[in-house]
């Protein structure tokens, strides 16, 4: 397919990255560092602006896709706009897909939404997807990464092995899961493992489990953490992410927030519209501050500035004045590893839900959802079976299926099954899927 990217940001430029290997690709980006690192790239690299119709008319014949993903919302929605006006007065054009990035709460209240009667078919708000995610790890007080399916009947989390924990040395079958969770993979350093029950389990092992929410919510035992009566959670700063994640935090009837912003305007505005939160004008990396707040019986800290750098200090700081666990913002993706490498729980970036938005575009009509995990390694599908799947109509033991992807839940009707061998998809089924990214595009052939 041909896509056309108007920005080379961040998410641009992984967007891009992501779709070149299999893709004709431009990027239209203004500032010539942006141009510069993208021509790294295997792709067009034209420097101008994209919400200029002249230079877009130029790029977007025969064009299956235009992401618009520049930092102003204004720029993504007009280029979006134009570019459907230019498509649809083209008679022999194609009716090119387009996607914004939006940031501003007066355009968004959700992480995706459409407006096509404004020329956007797809609106993605990656820092409210970014505050989803937090919302989600946070009711889970060992997770370090969780995902929703088939419109919350299957729930995905990672939990991290700690090295005192109960489980290290004890086989895989010893954790005694619910009928209704399964292990999907587990991440050991380099290695991603799809484990059987007489798989050992060690220390800093990070295992993926797919069910069914309830049961998922439920694990905290099993992984030797016992829930607490109240989740005591700082959050330090309160830009769009912060509030995003505060409100959602807010609603939660077990939740004990604590918000630390430097910003004393920003505090008390944020003050007046949070009824249950606790507000501090201060600065996230004050220690005398930390421990005035009792950082040391937080059971999260969440540091979401605007700032990578910042974030990192502020998390490092909590977790060695003896925070449970610490979860920091990464804009930059190169940080992500790195944060986790010197002792971040969870680094979290706003850019992924844009990029697997898009890769979900271009992968097939079949699929629901797409989420990428442990820095890209692997991911987790969801794709709807239709008539023509070849996988549809024969029992799992009789499918050739991809040494490096495992069916990890079906979902028919109301209905949530962890197939076996003899079990059959049917027409319509949603099938969650866990792959490597090397099998990835061999489990798409299944679907088509």
């Amino acid at each position: 397919m041909k896509a056309v990217i108007i920005g080379a940001g961040e998410v641009g430029y992984h967007i891009a990255k992501a779709l070149s290997s299999k893709n004709d690709v431009v990027i239209i980006e203004k500032d010539e560092e942006a141009a510069k690192r993208a021509d790294e790239l295997d792709v067009l690299v034209v420097e101008g602006n994209g919400a200029n119709a002249d230079i877009l008319s130029k790029f977007l014949h025969n064009a299956d896709l235009l992401v618009a993903v520049t930092g102003v919302d204004e720029v993504n929605i007009v280029t979006c706009m134009t570019t459907k006006l230019i498509t649809r007065n083209k008679l022999s054009w194609k009716d090119t897909k387009t996607i914004a990035r939006v940031s501003n709460p007066d355009y968004i209240d959700s992480p995706l939404t459409s407006r096509a009667q404004v020329g956007v078919d797809l609106m993605i708000c990656p820092e409210l997807a970014l505050a989803s995610e937090v919302a989600d790890v946070l009711s889970s007080p060992s997770a370090i990464d969780a995902e929703m399916f088939a419109e919350g009947k299957v729930k995905m989390t990672e939990f991290a092995i700690n090295p005192g924990s109960r489980l290290v040395g004890k086989q895989m079958q010893d954790l005694r899961l619910a009928d209704c969770c399964i292990v999907s993979a587990v991440f050991r350093e380099d290695q991603i493992i799809i484990p059987h029950g007489d798989d050992l389990i060690k220390a800093n092992d990070h295992m993926v489990v797919v069910g069914k929410p309830e049961a998922i919510e439920n694990l905290e035992n099993v992984f030797g953490n016992e829930v607490p009566h109240r989740n005591r959670i700082l959050l330090i700063g309160c830009g769009t992410v912060g509030f995003y994640l505060a409100k959602l935090i807010d609603r939660e009837e077990n939740a004990d927030l604590r918000i630390i912003e430097y910003r004393r305007g920003r505090c008390i505005e944020v003050a007046e519209m949070l009824e249950n939160a606790l507000v501090l004008n201060g600065d996230g990396t004050d220690v005398n501050l930390l421990k005035e707040e009792n950082i040391e019986d937080m059971d999260v800290v969440v540091a979401v500035t605007d700032s990578d750098e910042k974030n990192l200090l502020c998390a490092l700081l909590a977790k060695q004045l003896g925070a449970k666990k610490v979860i920091a913002r990464a804009d930059r993706s190169d940080y992500l590893p790195l944060f986790e490498m010197v002792g971040i729980d969870m680094a979290v970036s706003p850019r992924e839900a844009t990029v697997n938005e898009v890769l979900k575009l271009t992968m097939g009509k079949g699929i629901q959802t797409l989420t990428t995990i442990e820095g890209e390694k692997a991911e987790i599908i969801e794709y709807t079976a239709s008539e023509r799947s070849k996988i549809v109509g024969k029992p799992l033991n009789k499918v050739k299926f991809p040494k490096g992807a495992l069916i990890n839940m079906v979902v028919r009707g109301k209905e949530t099954i962890i197939p076996r061998g003899g079990f059959t998809i049917n027409n319509g089924d949603r099938v969650v899927i866990f792959s490597m990214a090397s099998a990835v595009s061999e489990v798409e052939k299944f679907f088509k």
